[in-house]
């Protein structure tokens, strides 16, 4: 007998979710993260330095998904933004293409949520199933808690140890522990990583003009920049002027950028973005951070299987990297469901083989949209400007192929 079924390396989003989709699944499942469980945010936002920097944006699929796991209607109104159209453009030319959310009958193109409001959302579904029986599931938090070592074992899946000393049995493990993954590197997984030769400054903002639930994206020579919109507690004087940016740009400027005061990087701000929303009034804290790009070779291996940044990880340009790890979640506990109702071992390699088969060429797809866009809107020839500025326009006036664009999007 093995100490759980399923241990899940990581209490991120996907971890996260991971667990809370395997809790009716009759299995006995433990999540082990480094930090203690967040608590809920219930507190509405009350001014730029109270939003979380990192965002991401929610597909439909994503939020069906959380809504499905009990965790969508557990996060306060007060901080989702509902998008409903999207505006994106060239600075140095004249393409654009703006997508509408009316287009295709739909409420909105996604929602811009804080990472730390779902998450917090996440754990606190986590904390009410944690040790509590569900037709047979047991879900145990190991919290804080590092993992210090990993073994095959062919008998019982996996032997762990703890930093504590404990020593912890699997039948699988699920590394869910983000881009840089312990797990992955003590299992020995291979992978295909390059830098972008960017690096990306994240931060929250306030401008003049109200964003009126538009996300904006900007290509340029020397990055891309996004401007994401954020829900506001405040309905009066503050009501849609706060956004999330996140702009890539080479490492030499980013350092520029970041040694700027305040004043004088929202003024930088403004200026390259054109005075989308008016001026830039004011900044939160700034993060930067280098953009990798990193994909595994395989997404399984021996007792160990990965998903999300664990498995790959993104350029953040089309905020898809959550939207990537839920789709995992989802896959993977389907085809663990199906392999438990069937009797099958859980690290059967046809159970495994199945999920990576179901994900792994979207996920490539996603990665090789991304590194084109990279390497399309670099600096180019001015033929290539061209072609670049009339695709854009012809996708804009293309009905058909736009909104099979935004459904698509909308997974």
């Amino acid at each position: 007998m093995t100490d759980y079924d399923i241990v899940i390396v990581g209490a991120g989003i996907t971890g996260a979710a991971m667990a809370l989709a395997l809790a009716d699944s009759g299995l006995r499942i433990a999540v082990i993260d480094r930090q203690p469980l967040q608590h809920p945010v219930a507190d509405p936002a009350g001014g730029i330095h109270d939003y979380d920097p990192r965002v991401s944006a929610m597909t439909a699929a994503s939020q069906r998904l959380l809504t499905d796991l009990g965790v969508w209607q557990c996060m306060p109104a007060e901080r989702l933004c509902a998008y409903t159209r999207m505006h994106v453009h060239e600075r140095d030319g004249t393409g654009s293409i703006d997508f509408a959310a009316r287009d295709i009958h739909a409420p909105a193109l996604g929602h811009i949520v804080e990472n730390r409001v779902l998450t917090g959302a996440l754990h606190d579904r986590l904390q009410q199933l944690a040790s509590a029986s569900q037709g047979g599931t047991t879900l145990t938090v190991l919290a804080p808690a590092t993992l210090q070592a990993y073994h095959p074992d062919p008998e019982h899946g996996a032997q762990l140890t703890l930093d504590d000393g404990q020593h912890v049995s699997a039948g699988l493990l699920i590394a869910a522990d983000g881009a840089n993954s312990p797990l992955r590197q003590l299992a020995g997984f291979d992978t295909r990583e390059w830098d972008y030769e960017h690096h990306a400054i994240v931060t929250t903002i306030k401008t003049r003009d109200p964003h009126q639930f538009t996300a904006r994206q900007c290509f340029m020579d020397e990055g891309v920049l996004a401007f994401l919109p954020l829900a506001s507690a405040d309905a009066a004087q503050d009501a849609q002027h706060y956004c999330s940016i996140v702009w890539s740009l080479l490492p030499e400027r980013a350092t520029d950028l970041m040694a700027m005061d305040d004043a004088a990087f929202c003024q930088a701000l403004s200026q390259i973005s054109e005075h989308w929303l008016g001026p830039v009034a004011g900044c939160a804290q700034r993060h930067s951070f280098p953009l990798r790009q990193r994909h595994a070779r395989q997404y399984y291996r021996d007792a160990v299987v990965l998903i999300g940044d664990a498995a790959h990880s993104i350029h953040p340009l089309a905020g898809q990297g959550a939207n990537l790890g839920l789709l995992d979640v989802q896959v993977l506990a389907e085809e663990l469901i199906r392999a438990t109702k069937a009797g099958r071992t859980l690290t059967d390699p046809l159970v495994l083989r199945r999920y990576q088969r179901r994900r792994k060429p979207h996920n490539l797809a996603m990665m090789a949209m991304m590194e084109g866009f990279k390497r399309l809107y670099a600096d180019q020839p001015l033929a290539v400007r061209w072609l670049r500025n009339t695709g854009m326009r012809a996708v804009d006036q293309w009905s058909v192929l736009k909104n099979r664009l935004i459904r698509e999007a909308l997974g």
